[in-house]
């Protein structure tokens, strides 16, 4: 599909599915001819801030080339379902559903209607997970936390599903291996789903990761890191600042300094290890769009020129379903 711009909806506009239609709004590939809403004032709302048109109903949507489904989880394969097997390409926001079964209704109404699907695991647009990919970095060890305070949303479902899958659907992406095993802990203590959770996942390659989620922190954190042989990376999503630690040029040679000088030596020169040994670079992360209008953005590009979107359905599938194994094992511990 070549056209100019084409025409999208977004079919639950709370507080995510408001940024979607915002941004639709302003986006030149995008003709935002509709909102969707199970609240009607609501959808007025947020109808009058995107220029657009309110709808009680997804089938009182005039026709649409692509539409972002922002609804509760449990209603995901409900609401995309007849709208890909129609052909209208979907953004689905993360988890991709609530059950593996929805995910594969959803990826068969797919493959029925000959239309894509593209899941809103919105990190993987991260100018700092963009660099990295543009520098080859293959990580043999990885180090995630994601901590938030009680937001009130999202109750229905744990914190695996709520903010860990983020960093499993990277670390799947990144490591680019199959999951061996894994080793999970975590518990409930403001919901009835767990709240806290923290897995260590062992790769086919031999690869490791640690990741920790925590939707009852006093403070945020989103820190990503990443060890290779290399090379090592450390990302703060919060404040969009990355720090990349390599090799430096005079690496062999600094190393035979470092066997033959003393300690006494070594302080005098404090800038031995970061000057002369390694190379120490700021990642410039400085006035990249936000990940949200990259990920809109990326979405219509993949329909206009014919190709495959950059978050698959499968992708989805395979971060949910790795989550659910882990929200699994925690259960079992009857914590």
């Amino acid at each position: 599909m070549s056209r100019e711009r084409l025409r999208v909806a977004v079919v639950g506009v709370g507080h995510l599915g408001r940024f979607h239609a915002k941004i639709y709004a302003d986006n030149p590939r995008a003709e935002l001819v509709g909102v969707v809403d199970a609240s009607p004032e609501r959808a007025r709302t947020v109808a009058e801030e995107a220029r657009t048109r309110a709808f009680a109903r997804v089938e009182d949507l005039p026709d649409v080339d692509a539409v972002s489904i922002a609804v509760p989880t449990v209603h995901h394969a409900a609401v995309a379902v007849p709208l890909l097997e129609s052909g209208r390409s979907c953004l689905i926001e993360k988890p991709l559903a609530a059950t593996l079964a929805d995910a594969d209704l959803i990826l068969a109404a797919a493959k029925r209607g000959n239309a894509r699907v593209a899941v809103g695991h919105v990190e993987r647009f991260q100018p700092g997970l963009r660099k990295v990919r543009e520098l080859g970095l293959r990580p043999k060890f990885i180090e995630c936390h994601r901590l938030a305070p009680f937001s009130f949303r999202s109750q229905d479902i744990g914190v695996v599903h709520d903010l860990m899958i983020h960093d499993l659907d990277l670390v799947l992406d990144l490591m680019g291996s199959e999951v061996a095993s894994l080793d999970a802990a975590g518990g409930a203590i403001l919901t009835d789903n767990e709240d806290v959770a923290s897995v260590r996942l062992v790769f086919a390659n031999g690869a490791r990761a640690n990741v920790t989620a925590s939707r009852a922190s006093l403070q945020p954190m989103r820190r990503f890191r990443m060890f290779s042989p290399e090379s090592y990376v450390s990302l703060d999503f919060q404040k969009n600042y990355g720090l990349l630690v390599r090799k430096g040029p005079r690496w062999e040679e600094g190393r035979l300094d470092l066997r033959r000088l003393d300690p006494a030596e070594l302080a005098k020169r404090p800038d031995f290890l970061t000057k002369d040994l390694l190379e120490v670079v700021e990642l410039e992360l400085g006035g990249s769009e936000r990940p949200l209008q990259a990920e809109l953005d990326s979405f219509l590009r993949a329909i206009q020129e014919d190709r495959e979107v950059e978050v698959t359905g499968l992708d989805g599938r395979r971060a949910l379903a790795l989550a659910d194994r882990i929200a699994g094992e925690i259960r079992a511990q009857a914590w």
